[in-house]
Formats: C-alpha cells, structure tokens, sequence
C-alpha cells in the first residue's frame, strides 16, 4: 500500500512535470487556449493536493487538538483554518 506521503509526492511530481509541459509550450508558441487548458489542469491537480494535505491536517493535528485539554491550542487551530479559507475566498473573489 503507498503511503500518503507518497501520494503527495507523486502529485507534485506529476504537476512538475505539467508546468515544464507549459513551459515548452510557451517556448514553442502554442496555441493561447491550449495553454490555458494545461495550466487549468495543473490548477485542478494543485487544488486536489490541498485538499489531501487539508483532510490529513483536519484528521491528526486538528483532531488532536480538539480532543485535547488545551484551550488555547484548540483556538489556535481553529485560527489557522480560518485563515487558510479566508485567504482562499479572497484568491477567488473576481477583480475589476
């Protein structure tokens, strides 16, 4: 069985290769459009990384210190979550 550590790898390793895809696309003067569809995958394929490193965190560290007899750790995590997805909101909110 392969661990999620390698999973993660893995995932990073095929978006790597993704990105040195688009590089050689640009060098090569592909097709605008062709260009944005690689690099929306690579977007995807990013998203789906943090969303395992997301669920991993919330199933150990988060867990742990909620379970726990720390207040002040249990904030701290919960600080931290908030501010992941308020960074995330604020990525995703269109400019004009």
């Amino acid at each position: 069985m392969v661990d999620e550590k390698q999973l993660l790898l893995n995932r990073l390793k095929t978006v790597e290769g993704h990105v040195r895809g688009v590089q050689r696309m640009v060098e090569s003067d592909t097709y605008c459009i062709d260009i944005i569809k690689q690099t929306q995958a690579i977007q995807r394929a990013l998203d789906k990384f943090n969303s395992m490193i997301l669920t991993n965190h919330l199933n150990t560290c988060v867990t742990t210190a909620i379970r726990g007899e720390q207040p002040e750790e249990r904030e701290r995590v919960i600080a931290e979550l908030m501010q992941v997805f308020e960074a995330t909101n604020r990525l995703q909110v269109p400019t004009e």
